[in-house]
């Protein structure tokens, strides 16, 4: 498998560069544009999840103990499977669903949509499993029954957000000042200051100075990371596509790398200096954590029910609201049990994800006499309503 992952993560980044060295002065503008915070919010809330918020602490101590990570300290570590270069995967699949599938619809073939579809389910619930299993250790009381039942309510409330795009906005907005006030508390609280915090985020430079090493699978582990990030992508691509706010391509490729880096950045600093000095997380603040995982598992999944109730038309619209919120939570909780209680594994979605950008890759070949036509998503927008608008 990982011989697959890191053949996949080359072609991945290399066309990602090709894209920005041969269009990157093309401007892209999505069916319905939004300014470049509104955008950048979307992208962050939508595309990072309870992992954010949760794992950091927990992985620092694997980070500093394993031999595999040596060459760089826990922090630059944890940051290489969140920040920056992992970003570009976002950024092709985000321009090919602006700029090329208009033309193309490939996602439009029966096959293609159907295991696209497949793929946004199955993420959703693994999302939503990910929150399950880090619950008890930041809040032991939410063990056993209470686990579920958080979870459960998780769901409820992202299926309710889903049923209309403006929920989905705001809430992306208003999670990004959330998620700002927590980093903001637990520096507040760690006394570090200023110079604390740069003394910390210091460390940082070191994976910038290891980048070469952070491309390709350094551990299982590390896989795993990659895995979920290919697992996201297309999915991730297809919903953003349509925010993007008619900015250059090599500005876009930019802003998805950089923007999205600098509160990974921030976050992961300030959780890295309890972890050097040994802080305890008050009760207050673990509470405040959980709450702020809570609503990024809402952000992401309301975004992506949306997304594949969409495709497969199970709106809203034609079910009707309460049957809309009971059938998906239903397939949700239902997936969420199967991530529990079976082997299924987010690598195996993701392993089905390159297969997908494998059959992408031969379909554009194929049907590459398309891309001459003119850009037909706006004329489309503007013909038909939206899905993004019921």
């Amino acid at each position: 498998m990982q011989r697959v992952l890191s053949a996949a993560i080359v072609v991945t980044l290399l066309t990602a560069a090709a894209i920005v060295v041969g269009w990157g002065g093309r401007r892209v503008a999505g069916p319905q544009p939004l300014s470049l915070p509104g955008f950048m919010a979307l992208l962050f809330t939508s595309g990072l999840d309870v992992g954010l918020v949760m794992l950091p602490l927990t992985e620092f101590p694997v980070y500093a103990r394993e031999p595999t990570y040596a060459f760089a300290n826990p922090l630059a570590i944890a940051f290489g499977s969140w920040g920056f270069l992992v970003w570009g995967f976002y950024f092709l699949t985000t321009f090919y669903f602006v700029a090329l599938e208009p033309r193309l619809r490939l996602f439009a073939i029966p096959a293609v949509k159907a295991v696209n579809n497949l793929v946004i389910i199955g993420t959703c619930a693994f999302t939503a499993h990910l929150l399950f299993l880090n619950l008890p250790f930041y809040a032991p009381v939410l063990g056993g029954a209470m686990q579920y039942f958080v979870v459960a309510v998780t769901i409820l409330l992202s299926v309710l957000t889903s049923t209309h795009i403006r929920y989905i906005r705001v809430l992306s907005v208003g999670s990004m000042w959330t998620f700002a006030a927590l980093v903001a508390a637990m520096w507040w609280r760690s006394e570090m200051g200023i110079a604390g915090l740069a003394a910390s985020a210091a460390d940082l430079g070191e994976y910038f100075r290891h980048l070469p090493r952070f491309v390709l699978p350094m551990s299982d582990y590390h896989a795993f990371y990659l895995f979920w990030w290919y697992s996201w992508s297309i999915m991730i691509g297809q919903f953003v596509a349509r925010f993007v706010g008619g900015m250059p391509t090599w500005q876009l490729a930019a802003a998805m790398l950089v923007m999205p880096s600098i509160p990974i950045a921030a976050w992961f600093s300030v959780l890295y200096f309890y972890f050097r000095q040994q802080l305890v997380v008050p009760p207050a603040l673990s509470a405040a954590m959980i709450a702020v995982g809570v609503l990024f598992v809402v952000n992401s999944l309301d975004s992506l029910i949306r997304l594949y109730s969409d495709n497969l038309n199970l709106t809203t619209r034609r079910l009707g609201t309460p049957a809309y919120v009971a059938s998906h939570w239903l397939l949700m909780c239902v997936l969420v049990l199967a991530f529990q209680l079976t082997p299924l594994r987010i690598e195996w979605i993701g392993l089905v994800v390159i297969g997908l950008y494998a059959a992408i890759y031969g379909l554009l070949v194929q049907h590459r006499g398309r891309l001459t036509t003119p850009l037909s998503w706006p004329e489309r927008s503007r013909r038909q309503s939206c899905p993004g608008q019921s």
